[in-house]
């Protein structure tokens, strides 16, 4: 029999919850990082192009950011244990689905919709479900360990999809994802619930203001590498001279603001809102909410930058672009499990800062380290510092957020830092790949024109074609190209060595955006409170 949330499992079964819960997290990581490495694979294979299979991701991402903050008022309506069985069952069945689509509409319809609507119904319940499952002193070890699950994930995406798709089939991978959903909803039944005498409403309205503000804000910082931030790229969608991104965010932004009025007209007629507005006053939990956003701006990036200095700059395969990343996942897990274990009364507002500091100093260690001669080894030492943060981070956010409201909001709580992790995770990985297009075309272009071997007609080319969209190029994709367009041996080799200058400069450019995202999630970390939670249960 599960033992009644809030009181201290056994053992076993304490462990047995916590390896249930990770296991969700880790499943939903990574579907986001694993089929990055095999899109052109899985554009083949379904008869559709590489941008369809990227609208695909793009969709998936959407449809969780839609739905995160209704999921975490479902987890309270339904109960926060149904929830996570009926979102793991959803995102089954689309997993199987995506593993025998025959084509995009089908593939849109498991991987991008009903794995994004289960993962909106998971990832809160998980949340709710350590703070419900674990005493208040066990909680940041809890949260440490689902959070790295997370981000081990997402590390070792690329290398798990590299081994499907070169030795099998990227379809084993989300067959894969079936058998992981059928061993969760075994385990799951030694979690316990915590039942509710109230019986909850949803606010149907104030659902579709925040699923439509969120999806429209994600939506605008997913285009802006294609459509530019504030300048429209030629071709590009445009109002009044200005991007379409500028207006979808924007327009984003109202939503959630006439959301969060709603919300608080709602709490004045003595109804249920969505989300109580008072959550956003309270001073611990807008800390722990902004540094997850930080957290995951910074992370995303970095698992953005490194795998194309990997795969891009150097040539390493898939496989070994992802073994590259292992040390990354090693000072991760160790710090998420190690912290709350050996230092379990230690300050989380000094681990936060000391956290984040060990993200600036791998990000501007990798910055400096960055050379046309250097190897892979390079990156070992910035991402065992990145890593060591990340699991610093993680050892104590999760607690930080849980802790700040009464158990019962523990739901909504898991609803919109997910929501918040996932605006993170957009921002992150478009700041740092529109930083890095944006450094790598203007030094390209003063690299060529600074080169007298380069003819002026070329020169000329080269600027109209650079500033209607870059692209980040391998050595020998840049010198087929070349090739064939019948250029000489001469200008052939000025433009390798002008192009690998340039991916360096914005690969530096991208790390310089993040490490500034770190420096100013320090101004934050104030709000982090000194002391651990403890429990006021006799």
């Amino acid at each position: 029999m599960a033992p009644r949330a809030g009181t201290a499992p056994s053992s076993a079964t304490a462990r047995l919850v916590l390896l249930t819960l990770a296991a969700g997290q880790f499943l939903m990581a990574l579907d986001s990082s694993v089929m990055n490495v095999s899109i052109a694979t899985v554009a083949d294979d379904v008869g559709t192009t590489v941008t369809g299979i990227q609208g695909a991701i793009t969709a998936y991402t959407l449809v969780m950011a839609m739905f995160m903050i209704p999921g975490g008022k479902a987890g309270a309506l339904i109960g926060r244990k149904r929830a996570f069985v009926i979102g793991c069952g959803i995102y089954g069945c689309g997993s199987l689905i995506t593993a025998l689509a025959p084509n995009l509409p089908v593939l849109l319809l498991g991987w991008s919709f009903l794995e994004g609507v289960g993962a909106a119904l998971i990832l809160p319940a998980i949340v709710a479900l350590v703070a419900g499952n674990f005493a208040t002193e066990r909680r940041p070890a809890a949260y440490g360990l689902v959070a790295a699950a997370g981000a081990v994930a997402i590390a070792l995406g690329p290398l798990i999809g590299g081994v499907a798709t070169t030795y099998f089939s990227w379809r084993w991978v989300f067959a894969g994802e079936v058998l992981v959903v059928l061993g969760i909803l075994v385990l799951a039944r030694r979690i316990a619930d915590t039942a509710s005498d109230e019986r909850p409403r949803i606010d149907l309205v104030g659902a579709a203001l925040s699923a439509l503000g969120l999806g429209i804000f994600v939506y605008g910082v997913l285009r802006s590498d294609e459509w530019g931030w504030f300048r429209p790229k030629p071709d590009a969608p445009s109002w009044l001279g200005v991007s379409l991104v500028v207006w979808l965010m924007l327009a984003g932004l109202l939503l959630v603001w006439l959301f969060l009025r709603r919300e608080a007209r709602l709490v004045e007629q003595r109804r249920e809102p969505l989300i109580h507005p008072s959550m956003l006053e309270n001073k611990q939990l807008t800390g722990g909410l902004t540094m997850f956003f930080f957290q995951y701006l910074v992370q995303m990036g970095v698992f953005f930058v490194v795998p194309l200095y990997l795969s891009v700059a150097l040539g390493l395969s898939a496989l070994t672009t992802g073994a590259r990343l292992l040390p990354l996942s090693i000072t991760l897990l160790a710090a998420a499990v190690l912290i709350p274990r050996f230092f379990p009364d230690v300050s989380p507002r000094r681990v936060v800062r000391l956290g984040v500091l060990a993200l600036l100093t791998g990000a501007v260690a990798l910055m400096a380290a960055l050379d046309a001669d250097a190897g892979a080894e390079i990156v070992t030492i910035p991402l065992l510092l990145i890593g060591l943060g990340m699991g610093s981070l993680a050892s104590q956010l999760g607690s930080v957020t849980v802790s700040a409201v009464p158990e019962q909001q523990s739901a909504e709580v898991g609803g919109v830092q997910n929501a918040v992790t996932n605006l993170g995770a957009s921002l992150g990985t478009a700041l740092a790949g529109s930083i890095m297009i944006a450094a790598l075309t203007s030094s390209f272009l003063a690299n060529v024109e600074q080169n007298p071997a380069v003819p002026a007609g070329v020169k000329s080319k080269a600027t109209v074609e650079l500033r209607s969209g870059a692209t980040f190029l391998s050595d020998a994709q840049l010198k087929t190209a070349l090739e064939e367009a019948g250029t000489s041996t001469e200008v052939t080799r000025a433009t390798l060595d002008a192009n690998a200058e340039a991916r360096l400069d914005g690969l530096r450019a991208a790390l310089a955006i993040l490490a500034l995202a770190a420096v100013l999630a320090m101004f934050f970390t104030h709000r982090i409170p000194t002391s651990q939670p403890r429990s006021t249960e006799p």
